[in-house]
């Protein structure tokens, strides 16, 4: 059982990068009413859900799948403000909560490589870095487990499954401050916005962990 131990400290008017999973499908009816009643700016980062579901049952080649599944990002994130938030696709702290469609962005820019080893995870490590903001993810698991026991911090590359290979490495190389908890239970996410604790995983370099292998 997971013990609450996340907490956000930053300013309380500082924006977030929020990264919605593609499996809180489901979830999005809830969870958009507190993105939108934040008190502080959320740039809402769209998984690809079932939209990149479908471009990796596909059986694409890579250069094919990497710009398929970045448009399945911007379906999702439409599907997103159908509930009623603002998209922009501009890379920029907004001002109020906005999803951000990637597609335009990335092909500018293009500035990660093209494979599966790379989702929609470490695309909104990328917008946080670039934008210097913390980041949240979103899933609908607690945070990075090895085995049954929940990681509280994390500050070293590990292999998991919990986000793509590329991710870990990547934030704690950009210093991206990342905090990862379950959307599926909308009370978490009003929970850290509120600056109360959740159960999850904290993801940065500064934190004194000991070697994963060591709780084992």
């Amino acid at each position: 059982m997971s013990a609450d131990n996340l907490t956000f400290s930053g300013p309380r008017d500082a924006a977030i990068v929020v990264k919605l999973g593609g499996s809180l499908y489901n979830s999005v009816p809830a969870l958009v009413p507190i993105l939108r009643s934040a008190a502080r700016p959320l740039l809402i980062i769209p998984g690809g859900g079932p939209f990149a579901n479908a471009v990796r049952d596909a059986g694409l080649d890579d250069e094919t799948a990497h710009w398929k599944a970045i448009g399945a990002m911007d379906r999702y994130g439409h599907y997103i403000a159908s509930h009623g938030l603002p998209v922009t696709e501009l890379l920029s702290v907004p001002e109020h909560t906005t999803i951000l469609l990637p597609t335009t962005l990335m092909r500018e820019q293009d500035p990660l490589p093209h494979s599966w080893d790379i989702t929609s995870d470490t695309i909104a490590a990328w917008v946080a870095a670039e934008l210097r903001l913390d980041l949240v993810l979103l899933k609908s698991i607690d945070g990075i487990a090895i085995g049954d026991t929940l990681l509280e911090n994390v500050n070293a590359p590990l292999e998991t499954e919990a986000v793509d290979p590329l991710f870990i490495p990547y934030v704690l190389e950009k210093r991206v401050n990342t905090f990862m908890f379950n959307g599926s239970r909308p009370e978490n996410l009003a929970r850290f916005l509120k600056g109360d604790t959740v159960p999850g995983t904290h993801i940065n370099q500064y934190n004194l962990l000991k070697d994963p292998k060591e709780i084992l």
